[in-house]
């Protein structure tokens, strides 16, 4: 069962189609293909909110999820199937995949959006902070991935999509825990594509930049109530110096243009293995090919500076 070619919607990197666009990216298909199904989570806001209505406006069988259903009542509204779960209990992930089963039987695209940002200098992010991070950011895609394989293996087809980041390839001070979350997911999803490939799924990254949406101000927040040593006073004000200048110059990504890549990587039949969007995120992805000598130097300079 063949998937549409990235030329016919646009490219991965086109802004958001229109309605017609993405109806017919299935059209071309076949025209009974309305029982293809997308399971989204972390649609409460932002990128898995707008991934959410593009799947659908692309006639998917959605399953949008969040830990509140309340957050994504609307979304029930819109045509999508809605359901609680949180990505670190197991018996969410299997009361849901259970549904599924029963309803569609299958599991066309698995996008493992859900996740947050803890930032802080790492001595003074306890253990316990830390592993909430990758109990979330790493650990609730793996349990996901590991329900949805054995369907998608049944079919011989299917897509997994892992939103990731710039972050998992270019890591700042104030970074290191987040960081050390999205390179772990980039390292699981390198893994895994090599070994589903024989049955027929591919595993996509999507490597967002500065987005539009919720997350900075849950950053903030886990920010903010760290117990703090008072030995990195600097690293805390030049993460808010940071946060205000992008606030003030910057052009984040819409969350409507990520959510087109990830539609369109699950329409495509030989998707890249990364997407990096937004321009001030592929900028930042070329300082990665500086020398460690050189981006040294220039946290040396900032932190003279504050």
């Amino acid at each position: 069962m063949s998937r549409l070619d990235a030329a016919s919607v646009g490219g991965p990197h086109s802004e958001r189609g229109t309605e017609t666009e993405r109806i017919n990216c299935w059209a071309v298909i076949s025209p009974g293909m309305s029982d293809r199904t997308a399971l989204i989570t972390g649609c409460s806001s932002g990128i898995g909110r707008a991934t959410a209505e593009a799947f659908v406006e692309g006639d998917w069988v959605v399953y949008a999820t969040s830990r509140d259903t309340d957050d994504i009542a609307d979304l029930a509204e819109m045509g999508c199937e809605t359901a609680s779960l949180d990505v670190t209990v197991d018996a969410d992930i299997e009361r849901v995949f259970d549904r599924i089963d029963g309803d569609t039987g299958r599991i066309d695209c698995l996008v493992n959006n859900a996740g947050y940002g803890q930032y802080g200098p790492l001595e003074d992010i306890p253990v316990t902070r830390l592993r909430r991070q990758f109990d979330v950011n790493v650990y609730g895609p793996h349990r996901l991935t590991r329900a949805a394989l054995p369907m998608m293996r049944a079919r011989e087809d299917g897509t997994i999509i892992n939103v990731s980041s710039v972050a998992g390839r270019v890591a700042i001070p104030g970074g290191g825990a987040y960081s050390a979350s999205k390179f772990a997911l980039e390292a699981m999803s390198d893994a895994l594509r090599a070994e589903v490939e024989r049955f027929g799924v591919d595993v996509v990254l999507i490597e967002p930049g500065l987005v539009d949406t919720e997350f900075n101000d849950r950053m903030a927040g886990e920010l903010d109530d760290l117990p703090k040593s008072g030995a990195y006073d600097w690293l805390y004000d030049t993460t808010e110096e940071f946060r205000t200048t992008l606030d003030s110059v910057s052009v984040p990504s819409d969350p409507d243009g990520v959510a087109t890549t990830i539609h369109d990587v699950a329409c495509m039949s030989d998707p890249d293995a990364r997407y990096p969007v937004g321009t001030g995120g592929k900028l930042l992805l070329y300082s990665r090919y500086l020398p460690d000598s050189v981006r040294d130097s220039l946290v040396r300079v900032v932190r003279k500076l504050t």
